[in-house]
């Protein structure tokens, strides 16, 4: 059973960065698609940012510019460089992995879902 596993989360006033990473043994990163997702509490879990293969991206609009998703073939990891981080970017952090050539609408598509990890922004 794939289970991806997040790590890197923590505390950061704003302004600052994190660097979330995710590991899921028996899943070969850049094979097909794999993507964070973040819920805040109260809201809906939603996409934070995808990478298909090794290096066809998209982000959410509101982390445009200040997150950047990539994956290191050698850790076989997924990867999530935060900067310029925002109160609103306060939420539980969950990465999800397909093993299929496109990436699922929605977070429950995935093949593996990983169980999260916390990221809190003060201001």
């Amino acid at each position: 059973q794939v289970r991806p596993v997040e790590s890197g989360g923590g505390s950061v006033e704003a302004g600052g960065s994190l660097r979330l990473s995710c590991g899921a043994s028996g899943y070969r990163v850049g094979s097909g698609c794999m993507a964070w997702f973040r819920q805040a509490p109260g809201n809906e879990r939603h996409e934070v940012a995808k990478i298909r293969g090794e290096d066809i991206t998209r982000y959410a609009p509101d982390v445009e510019g200040r997150f950047t998703i990539s994956i290191d073939r050698g850790k076989n990891t997924l990867d999530l460089q935060m900067n310029d981080l925002k109160p609103g970017d306060t939420a539980v952090y969950y990465c999800a992995a397909d093993r299929r050539n496109f990436c699922p609408s929605i977070f429950e598509g995935y093949n593996y879902v990983g169980r999260g990890t916390q990221v809190t922004v003060s201001s």
